[in-house]
């Protein structure tokens, strides 16, 4: 069989992170004859040599090939790349791991669109990667029609002999950005490139010890010429014009822009910020167009044009003013509606702990900036106007794993408002609505089990800044939290406020313990009631599920029985009938079986009622912390008082006469 896909992993000193590594390679969905792995240990000094060697030994489609050490991961990759097999190469950090079908999806979306390059759905573990890409899945994308230019590292799929046919390979040696100059080429050379957006195919993580090589101090002389030759790379295979623009606006915005912005800039050591500063100028005022300056968004603009005009202190007090920017976020609305859940929210910038406030002059609206008019000038003479695009600001809800940074975005309605701030400034609200489907949310699929998080991402003026939702909340939200009964596989799907700040957060099919701590807590056992048989149960409960396993109560006494009965679910109450013969003549505990699709069999949470059933079938439900009632007991016979002890001279006495005694007969 023809192996479909030759995973490549560089490996220096991994420690015990290449361990994810291979599991994530060992739970692959592809079989072990359509896909091979090659460690390229380049020169490693820790145990991992013999722990891949070892591996190889129990698998044979995991190859070692050892090398001396290259400083850097260009010469493995290339030769990885030498020794694959397979119709395509996969390149794998050692301390990254693969989703569990990775392989198998990204391969079969490559051909099906006939793809040169496959990229896969990214996560960040504690650090940033791409999210517009990946929003959608997009089978021919271009660096056109797609911001494939955000996404240039080279964790993706790509066809060997394509790679082979215009001779592609890592740039070698103790260098930075050797995957730029990589990816860009592939891009611009390839007849096609599939991005698979419905999958997570790849977890970019960071290290608990800091340790990953991109987040090393780098020389910025070294760094930014080899920057220059992915530039370079760029202008010998485009025209001048829009195109090459676009493609450069992703350099000066990553590279150079966001690195002299707020707190990044201000956590250097000033020493060093300023030499770094030195070598942006130089590549900005050498290759950058005004063409390239106008993709920005407005405050990125501002920020490159006081680097043309060479104006490094007022960067500087920029970066200050920025540092104090934060988003803000209200719940203001939060119901179950036919399973789903419909999340309501205004959302704001803040300097500090004040609005953000715009300024109108004209038909103008203005960007207010701490910057001198020295400054201000500077920047009029470049063309660039402080002119703020409010129209075009907006708000995403994203749902995010807690465990493995799983992310998707839900469909967001929102509308902008003004609101007066002083004498000739005003503010931006943006209030929103959001739906949240837990059987759709995962890109048309379901949320799986576990904690799913809230974020809202507030997008204004050139800043994308994101904060959780739910700490601070309008006064009507609490009525409408409840859990909800939702899908075929029936699952239950709590809403609660995370310990400390109280952000919304999900738990999918009962994932803790908080159905007893969150919705049962907040059933009142005063509006329970019995009428007849028939026991009704103020539990704070959203059905959505028509037909499948029901809920049921379960009445239960310790060292007697278990008795369950169906329950139906309807205008948040349990309601069931009681199983009046088995629980005659006793106090009953009472708890709730909640299906769950994952454990395949109902959880079982105590309820704060009990229910007692007297001798003549009459039933009531109490709570359960009421003391149970017990019958009056007869008067006991008063105590004899307590014989004094004799004392020490008389017991003394007693034993010496003893001991005479027992003497005279011996």
């Amino acid at each position: 069989m023809t192996v479909k896909v030759s995973v490549v992993i560089a490996v220096y000193n991994p420690g015990k992170y290449v361990e994810d590594c291979i599991t994530g390679l060992l739970r692959q969905s592809l079989t072990p004859d359509e896909f091979e792995v090659f460690f390229v240990n380049d020169g490693s000094t820790d145990e991992t040599p013999a722990r891949l060697d070892q591996l190889a030994a129990e698998h044979p489609h995991f190859h070692v090939i050892h090398q001396e050490s290259s400083g850097w991961s260009g010469r493995p990759r290339n030769t990885g790349i030498e020794a694959a097999q397979g119709e395509y190469v996969m390149f794998v950090d050692h301390d990254d791991w693969l989703g569990d079908e990775a392989l198998e999806r990204m391969y079969d979306y490559g051909k099906a669109n006939e793809a040169d390059v496959v990229v896969g759905k990214m996560a960040g573990i504690g650090r940033p990667v791409p999210q517009e890409l990946f929003r959608v899945n997009r089978p021919r994308a271009t660096v056109s029609n797609a911001p494939l230019i955000d996404s240039l590292t080279p964790h993706k799929m790509f066809r060997r002999e394509f790679l082979n046919e215009h001779g592609i390979r890592f740039k070698e040696g103790r260098r930075r950005l050797e995957d730029h100059v990589f990816v860009v080429e592939t891009y611009l050379r390839a007849k096609n490139v599939s991005v698979l957006g419905d999958y997570l195919c790849y977890y970019h993580i960071t290290r608990d010890d800091g340790s990953n090589a991109g987040f090393q101090r780098f020389d910025p002389v070294g760094y930014f010429g080899n920057l220059r030759e992915a530039l370079d790379v760029v202008e010998s295979l485009t025209e001048p014009g829009a195109l090459r623009d676009k493609l450069f606006s992703r350099w000066l915005r990553n590279e150079m822009v966001e690195r002299l912005r707020g707190k990044r800039l201000l956590k250097l050591p000033e020493d060093y910020a300023e030499e770094l500063y030195t070598e942006i100028h130089k590549v900005v005022t050498e290759r950058f167009g005004p063409g390239v300056v106008a993709r920005l968004g407005l405050t990125q603009k501002v920020v490159a044009g006081l680097i043309f005009a060479d104006r490094y202190q007022d960067i500087r007090t920029l970066a200050e003013w920025e540092a104090g920017i934060k988003p803000t976020g209200e719940l203001t609305s939060l119901e179950w509606q036919d399973g789903t859940l419909r999340v309501g929210f205004d959302s704001e910038l803040h300097i500090g702990d004040e609005p953000m406030t715009f300024r109108r002059e004209g038909g103008r609206l203005l960007l207010g900036l701490p910057l001198p008019d020295e400054a201000l000038k500077a920047l009029d003479d470049q063309g660039i106007a402080l002119d703020a695009p409010l129209a075009k600001s907006d708000v995403d809800l994203v749902v995010r794993h807690r465990e493995d940074a799983r992310q998707f975005y839900l469909p967001v309605k929102s509308e902008l408002h003004e609101a007066a701030a002083g004498e000739g400034a005003f503010r931006q609200r943006i209030s929103a609505r959001a739906e949240l489907d837990p059987e759709t949310a995962a890109s048309g699929a379901p949320l799986d089990k576990g904690i799913w998080d809230l974020h809202l991402r507030i997008k204004s003026c050139g800043w994308s800044k994101e904060t959780r939702l739910g700490a601070v909340r309008g006064a009507d939200v609490e009525a409408g939290r409840s859990a909800a009964l939702v899908g075929d596989a029936v699952r239950l799907v709590l809403p609660y406020w995370t310990d400390g700040p109280g952000n919304l957060s999900l738990d999918v099919d009962q994932h803790t313990g908080k159905l007893e701590g969150e919705a049962v807590a907040r059933m009142d056992p005063a509006a329970a009631s019995v009428d007849g048989a028939t026991v009704r149960l103020p539990l704070p409960l959203h059905h959505a599920v028509d037909g499948g396993e029901p809920v049921q109560l379960r009445f239960e006494r310790k060292n007697v029985g278990k008795y369950p009965a169906d329950a139906t679910v309807a205008a948040g109450a349990l309601t069931a009938e009681l199983p009046l013969e088995q629980l005659t003549g006793m106090r009953w505990a009472v708890r709730v079986g909640v299906p769950s699709a994952a454990r395949g069999e109902r959880k079982w949470t105590r309820l704060p009622v009990d229910v007692v059933v007297a001798a003549d079938g009459t039933a009531k439900v109490i709570d359960r912390h009421t003391p149970p009632a017990t019958k009056k007991a007869a008067p006991s016979a008063p105590k004899k008082k307590a014989a004094a002890p004799r004392p020490l001279w008389r017991r003394a006495a007693g034993r010496i006469k003893r001991a005479l005694t027992n003497q005279k007969k011996g």
